[in-house]
């Protein structure tokens, strides 16, 4: 799945309706400026997404909640999630966080906190005990998964495969985690595609992270030069950015308005883009936990993007939601024969 050669692109007609999934990396709180700990467990916030859950249903959406050990081991966590799963208003997948997720083998560091990181059998035993104790506790084996701080490795395609996982949802284009020993997206777009075996086929749906501006033709060449430690210096990235000369968005509520939403969705729409994947941290729904929602005027402006987001795709563009295994299911069913390209083609045409 890192090997971009080996990837196999899915080409989506050009006028087709655009597609949107919601994913939710859903987790325990703990201070994102604080180290790593295995302390970190409480899941209050999960009774929180209620508030969301609200909005998604005035759309049609069905989110995809990808949850880790934590969430999927505490009875009033599954005790919110369970129904809500049970009466098709959400779908469950699986979310690694290594440093809470047995078996407790790695030293805690940034280094291990990318699942990736860690040896082939540490990584698989982890996501085995995951998987098990969400089928145990929901009821349904999950198929989804999304890498905790993204950080698929060079052995996470084959144990996704071995394990029944059938879409990842951890790639964030043109992006590097490198800094702390996480992996480089760099080269990756925003186009969906799949990887492994023919057998065992998984399909990669990146979050939607683009450019925006006059120079975004250029993005992918010139934005490690201007967020390195030269253009740190300068500022350079908040100069383009404010500019509208060249910004990097992803399609979030964290760290990004409005406005940027819908410049980064019409940018990527004239880039062939049909795809689109909506996420933020199941954190951010309770007041003080994420640096995104620090009083209730906040949490109050995060839900009131969300909602202007989901009317805008849905009302302005003419979008339709989906989730992750809805849009594979789609692919193999309409032309089960085919190529991906081809059963790309065939399901939006649908």
């Amino acid at each position: 799945m890192l090997v971009k050669a080996a990837n196999r692109p899915i080409d989506l007609p050009a006028d087709m309706a655009p597609l949107l999934t919601v994913i939710i990396d859903t987790e325990e709180e703990f201070d994102w400026d604080q180290p790593f700990s295995r302390d970190n467990v409480a899941v209050e916030s999960i009774a929180t997404q209620l508030a969301a859950q609200e909005i998604f249903a005035r759309y049609g959406i069905v989110p995809t909640y990808v949850i880790d050990y934590p969430v999927a081991a505490t009875e009033s966590a599954v005790s919110c999630l369970k129904p809500l799963m049970e009466a098709g208003a959400c779908e469950i997948g699986a979310h690694l966080h290594p440093w809470v997720s047995p078996p407790y083998e790695e030293e805690v560091c940034a280094l291990n906190s990318y699942p990736g990181n860690l040896a082939a059998e540490l990584e698989r035993s982890k996501l085995v005990q995951l998987t098990d104790t969400i089928e145990r506790n929901f009821g349904r084996r999950p198929t989804v998964y999304k890498a905790g701080r993204y950080g698929v490795g060079p052995n996470t395609a084959s144990i996704l495969a071995e394990l029944g996982y059938e879409v990842d949802v951890s790639v964030v284009p043109y992006t590097a985690f490198t800094n702390d020993g996480g992996p480089d997206f760099r080269d990756f777009a925003f186009q969906p595609y799949w990887f492994g075996d023919d057998d065992a086929r998984l399909l990669e749906l990146p979050l939607s992270c683009g450019f925006y501006g006059a120079l975004s033709s250029l993005g992918q060449q010139l934005f490690p030069l201007v967020s390195g430690p030269l253009g740190l210096s300068v500022r350079l990235p908040g100069i383009l950015s404010r500019s509208h000369m060249l910004e990097r968005i992803r399609l979030s509520p964290e760290g990004a308005n409005h406005a940027e939403h819908r410049r980064l969705t019409k940018s990527l729409m004239k880039q062939g883009c049909r795809m689109f994947s909506f996420t933020y941290h199941s954190p951010s729904l309770a007041v003080g936990h994420t640096p995104y929602v620090r009083s209730e005027a906040e949490l109050r402006g995060f839900l009131d993007s969300l909602d202007r987001y989901f009317d805008f795709f849905m009302n302005e563009l003419g979008g339709k939601p989906t989730t992750p295994a809805s849009f594979r299911a789609q692919l193999n069913e309409s032309a089960p024969a085919a190529t991906p390209s081809q059963a790309a083609a065939v399901a939006a045409g649908a």
